[in-house]
């Protein structure tokens, strides 16, 4: 029987009444796992490409023919807007079918919950701070709500990889599983993974069952990406004199075909590949015809599509380009480019940073302002109160409004906002995950996906350092989308850390969802989560006494253990529910709108940007975290806290490639052209791609790692703390995860005899900790007791095995 025909009927008819033609290929594979196995089941497919249905399809299916008795499916989201989102597009589903699709986090009324807690069924939509919160406020309703409980579906499962929250997430469907004496199957849903096997085992972990990863062939898919770059002052790179030495046309968007990740992807043809510049004359002349829309002579790229491939003929390249808008005469170049490329049409403006984002959005606005020209810009980041995000996600999926949104990663997962034309990146995102999430916001409803990329970077001084000259962000954005395009490659999950923090979060929450417990009692409930496999009972008790110590566990006269008054006051704030690192934040009034979040506010007097505009502070509140303000003219950077990034190994190695091949880029616009071509002269003349220390006169120094954040970290403590004497290093001034330079006294035989004699040590990894220093990185670490705090940074953290093998490297082929 096929996929179809075992849907329900109701199911059926969906498809029927919305004009299907056919199922996509994940659909007929989820159906197969789902309904034919007993397994767990990753789904990892392109953006819009359906998967919450291939998932949902058949567990509706499965109800439909056997209600559950309780809760019968959870579906866990990251972002409040996304489960608002899918509630929305699951009810509409199950209206006819009787089946309640349910939602529960901190924006839903209690009236809305209870009736959840009096006849719970169908499908519960929540986040993994409203589960934790679930779990300690109502444990003694859990079992009779998720009695019957046979799936658990996490969505965007890659955005819980990476730290806390995503252990935090498999403790607690772990917790509620034994609670309701149930053993519900897992479902992960995400677009972007780097090790599926991986991330598989990682969804699997402590269910006893195997993970199937359906495999599919996903339709070939084209691209628009451009790339561009500009210099914040003075002349641009290609008024410098660097052009490349390759003949290509500077007002080219390049639209390339890019099968989308698949085991077993085709690589883009070599034709497909070529800027315009290089085609032949024949090629040149079908490219024009197309270009009018005249039936040029078919070919494999722009039709006779085989069956599931996306048929878009290349675009007029330079209408592409066109600007539709002129920015004022004395605009930030990029900023410019962004302003006149963005009018009438429906963008997203990508930034890494909140202040970044409030920095952009106020800059766009004053444009407008200075054009008097209605505003047309949004912004939308995690800051922001959320009528003031819900607003803009509103006017983004309204087809009449031509708004462009300015915003950070809040907007990278599948909220849906509508038919986006264009995105447009700032400097290159940290990861290639965050590219194609970002690439994958546009592109829907028939439109390929479109990125432009901007890079800016200061007017190198005339004294400036050679390791300075070298374009970091646009070898960075290089290498992301070459690695993708070349390899399919995305940044594998991270499972190997001690995580103290959370090992802390849920020991507490345990304790406050059970009551008093035993040292063994709890030990067996918390240690045991299989997320804790790397954590001894030594260092759990460890923590435990500590905990004690400070009051945050009280011991009873009968041996049992409770949550201590310290401890009490830790989780009765409603942010505990949360392990993701926050800062301190106070919130933004003007009269009685709330604009948002801050961290360090300034005295009264003093201007602050947020939700795109500055506004003076008139009275700050320490003891309620309040700021009230007056919106003025004006801009100043914006301060939300820290926003560090983590780039991996893979894509500083890729960027060391780009900087030492000669090929060209397609996507390249003519300013990045030409400072890639000056940063490779750069390189060609001093070494710096090629090798790794380089005398920069007399003895400064500067070294090239080519390593990932972690490890070049690892490497950076082994020189101060194991180094300095034998090599006589000084003032080490390192730009991570780039370059670092110094001053020695060695030559560079010895440098890399002493690092190589060092990595060859079996040392303990707490050496690389400094003295007295305790590293705190997650967000709990200030109750984990120091010595564990300093293990976890040490073996948890620092990739000191990736460091070692690229110093041993280094050696070999001296």
């Amino acid at each position: 029987m096929n996929a179809f025909d075992r849907y329900a009927p109701f199911i059926q008819d969906f498809i029927y009444s919305h004009d299907w033609e056919s199922l996509r290929s994940i659909q007929v594979a989820a159906a197969d796992a789902i309904f034919n196995t007993q397994d767990n089941v990753l789904l990892t497919a392109s953006t819009a490409s359906g998967k919450t249905e291939a998932a949902f399809f058949p567990i509706l299916t499965e109800f439909w023919e056997n209600p559950p008795a309780s809760v019968g499916a959870l579906y866990i989201g990251p972002l409040k807007a996304l489960i608002n989102d899918q509630f929305v597009r699951l009810n509409d589903l199950c209206e006819e079918a009787d089946i309640p699709v349910w939602h529960w986090h901190g924006d839903v009324s209690q009236s809305h919950k209870a009736k959840l807690i009096k006849k719970p069924s169908g499908i519960l939509q929540i986040t993994p701070e409203s589960l934790e919160a679930l779990l300690i406020h109502k444990h003694m309703a859990i079992p009779r709500m998720f009695c019957d409980l046979r799936y658990v579906v996490i969505d965007e499962v890659h955005s819980l990889m990476r730290g806390d929250r995503g252990g935090q997430t498999l403790c607690l469907i772990e917790r509620l599983s034994r609670m309701a004496g149930v053993q519900p199957r897992r479902i992960g849903l995400s677009a972007t993974i780097g090790d599926p096997g991986r991330t598989g085992a990682f969804l699997s972990q402590g269910t006893g069952r195997d993970c199937v990863i359906p495999r599919f062939e996903e339709p070939r898919r084209v691209w628009r990406i451009s790339m561009e770059h500009f210099y914040n002052s003075g002349p641009q790179a290609q008024q410098r004199g660097f052009m490349g030495t390759d003949p290509q046309e500077a007002e080219v968007l390049a639209c390339e075909r890019i099968e989308a990740a698949a085991p077993a992807a085709l690589p883009a043809s070599e034709q497909d590949m070529r800027h315009s510049g290089q085609l032949t004359q024949e090629e040149r002349r079908q490219r024009r015809e197309r270009a009018r829309g005249k039936a040029a002579p078919k070919d494999s790229r722009t039709s006779s599509a085989p069956e599931g491939e996306v048929d878009i003929p290349r675009a007029p390249e330079q209408a592409l380009l066109n600007p539709t808008d002129t920015a004022p005469e004395n605009a930030d170049p990029g900023m410019g480019y962004i302003f006149e490329h963005t009018r009438g049409r429906k963008c997203l403006v990508f930034a890494n940073s909140r202040e970044e984002a409030e920095a952009v959005c106020s800059m766009l606005r004053s444009y407008c302002e200075s054009r008097h020209e209605p505003d047309r810009f949004l912004i939308h980041h995690g800051n922001l109160s959320a009528s003031l995000r819900e607003t803009a996600e509103e006017l983004m999926r309204d087809e009449e409004q031509a708004q462009t949104t300015v915003t950070t990663s809040t907007l990278e997962l599948g909220i849906d906002i509508g038919r986006l034309e264009r995105a447009f990146q700032i400097d290159a995102p940290f990861t290639v995950s965050s590219f194609l999430q970002r690439m994958g916001r546009t592109g829907r409803r028939d439109l390929p996906p479109e990125m432009w990329f901007v890079m800016r970077e200061e007017e190198p001084e005339p004294r400036t350092m050679m390791p300075e000259t070298i374009p970091w962000k646009l070898l960075q954005g290089i290498a992301l989308v070459q690695l993708y395009r070349e390899e399919k490659w995305v940044e594998p999950p991270e499972l190997d850390r001690l995580p103290y923090s959370l090992l802390y979060h849920q020991t507490m929450s345990t304790l406050a969802s059970t009551g008093e417990l035993t040292p063994a009692e709890l030990a067996q409930r918390v240690l045991t989560l299989s997320y804790f496999h790397r954590i001894s009972a030594d260092d759990y008790r460890v923590l435990l006494r500590h905990l004690i110590k400070i009051d945050h566990i009280q011991v009873t006269e009968g041996g049992g253990l409770i949550v201590g008054l310290a401890g009490e006051r830790i989780i009765n704030n409603f942010k505990f529910y949360a392990v993701f690192q926050e800062n301190e934040e106070f919130t933004v009034r003007s009269e009685s709108a709330e604009l948002g979040t801050i961290v360090n506010p300034p005295p009264p007097g003093e201007r602050i940007a947020i939700a795109g505009h500055c506004w003076i502070v008139e009275e700050v509140d320490w003891k309620r975290h309040t700021v009230f303000a007056t919106q003025v003219k004006g801009r100043v950077p914006a301060y939300f806290g820290d926003c560090p990034g983590d780039i991996n190994t893979h894509v500083l190695e890729r960027m060391r490639k780009a900087l030492n091949e000669h090929a060209a880029y397609p996507y390249l616009m003519g300013n990045a052209r030409a400072r890639l071509a000056q940063a490779r002269h750069t390189a060609e003349i001093s070494g710096a791609g090629t090798k790794p220390l380089i005398n920069l006169g007399g003895d400064t120094w500067v070294l090239f790692p080519w390593l990932g954040s972690y490890a070049f970290l690892a490497l950076e403590r082994m020189l101060k703390i194991k180094c300095v004497a034998e090599l006589g290093l000084r003032g080490l001034d390192p730009s991570r995860p780039y370059f670092m330079q110094f001053k020695m006294k060695a030559d560079e035989e010895t440098f890399f005899e002493v690092l190589a004699a060092e990595a060859e040590k079996d040392f303990d990894p707490i050496e690389l900790v400094y003295p007295g220093e305790v590293p705190y990185f997650d967000r709990y670490d200030e109750f984990v007791p120091e010595e564990l705090v300093r293990k976890g940074f040490a073996e948890g953290v620092l990739d000191i095995e990736g460091m070692k093998q690229r110093v041993l490297d280094w050696r070999d082929h001296a």
